[in-house]
């Protein structure tokens, strides 16, 4: 098998362990409030804090990896992330799953951090765009996995054991990507330090980081509430039902895949826009209190959204090399303003709910939708940079 295939496969399979481990409480969030005697907003903190904990860790293992290489934080993370997730099968209480969930996003951040990077290094330059494409295609299918098959199991069987089996899945990708993904070739450990304020300097890569930021508030806004509108009045489903409308994930991959051949042939800076536009057509779709309107939104929304986090996660270890940055570096710096995204943004989606019910939500990611297109313009206007000769 050749290393393009192999990084991909491998990649693919990280990304939808991590996702899965990373979301599998989201179709639970109904469950775990029933059976804590949470409110909605509380009980999205079983999601909140894990990417509070990967976006603080990111921080680290971006800068850590620039040291002791990319491959071995893969594997570390990839494996402990999974036991931690047994861990939380078998938590004895609320505050004790909170806890381990906030460590399992720690664990979680070795991959995020580096993945980028290390298809900058490994890769052909013509291949990064699809490759890249592909890895977020897996985020978006692990994302499904784990928002399914723990809604799914949860009804037949309680939440632990929801949890186990994502956690199965976890280990089983792990295994994987540790018989496939090459180790570093082209690694060359360096000194971050004196380079950090390079990654908070540019306009570009702020504009990217302020991307991720918003478009994932917006993204995780919408599904953190979907579970409580689709179980309430007027659609009255049940957990695994409401969970079924995760199977629109899929839609993602393959917008990430698109875009990403698409940002190789057209450039980044035209199809940033239009995967903002496409994530705001989804949206107004969601309401209406008609279940084929709501899911066709979903799904668009869910290719806008994959759109513009494959191409901006794409982007940016390519803009930082060229300005002399380190890529895994300027890559943890979006992350955690993502993933900053998600747990501040995205915990808002609960008091959005119980305010103003689901216009509430539309509205809240709007406007982060919004703020990502006029950063998305605003790139158009920043000249690109030549990277310095090796």
């Amino acid at each position: 098998m050749s290393t393009y295939r192999r990084v991909s496969l491998a990649l693919f399979a990280a990304g939808v362990a991590t996702f899965a481990l990373l979301y599998s409480t989201q179709a639970l969030l109904p469950t775990l409030a029933s059976h804590f005697g949470v409110t909605p907003a509380q009980s999205s903190w079983s999601l909140s804090l894990a990417t509070v904990g990967l976006g603080v860790a990111l921080l680290i293992t971006g800068p850590l990896s620039e040291k002791i290489g990319r491959t071995p934080l893969i594997h570390l993370s990839l494996f402990s992330s999974a036991l931690v997730g047994i861990l939380c099968a078998l938590a004895p209480g609320w505050h004790v799953l909170l806890a381990l969930r906030l460590l399992q996003g720690v664990t979680l951040a070795g991959l995020p951090a580096v993945a980028t990077a290390y298809l900058r290094e490994e890769l052909p330059a013509g291949t990064q765009g699809r490759v890249a494409g592909l890895y977020i295609g897996g985020t978006a299918l692990g994302g499904m996995v784990g928002r399914l098959l723990s809604g799914t199991v949860a009804e037949w069987f309680g939440w632990r054991w929801a949890l186990a089996a994502v956690a199965v899945v976890g280990l089983a990708c792990a295994s994987l990507v540790a018989a496939l993904l090459p180790p570093s070739g082209n690694f060359v450990p360096r000194r971050t330090a004196a380079m950090t304020w390079r990654a908070l300097a540019d306009p570009a890569l702020l504009g990217l980081y302020g991307i991720g930021a918003c478009a994932m508030g917006a993204f995780v806004a919408v599904y953190n509430t979907m579970g409580f509108r689709l179980t309430s009045a007027p659609f009255g489903l049940g957990a695994a039902a409401a969970g079924a409308v995760f199977l629109v994930y899929p839609v993602g991959t393959l917008s990430s895949a698109i875009s990403g051949r698409l940002a190789d042939r057209y450039g980044r800076r035209a199809v940033l826009p239009f995967g903002c536009l496409l994530t705001a057509a989804g949206l107004l779709l969601t309401l209406p209190d008609a279940l084929p309107t709501v899911i066709l939104g979903l799904a668009v929304m869910t290719a806008g959204f994959f759109c513009v986090h494959g191409v901006a996660s794409g982007w940016v270890p390519v803009r930082a090399h060229a300005g002399d940055v380190p890529a895994a570096q300027a890559a943890s710096l979006y992350l955690f303003a993502y993933y900053a995204g998600s747990s501040i943004f995205g915990s808002l989606s609960g008091t959005a709910w119980s305010a103003a019910s689901w216009p509430g939500v539309v509205l809240l990611a709007a406007v982060f939708v919004t703020v990502g297109g006029v950063l998305a313009l605003a790139l158009r206007r920043i000249p690109a940079l030549v990277p310095s000769p090796s």
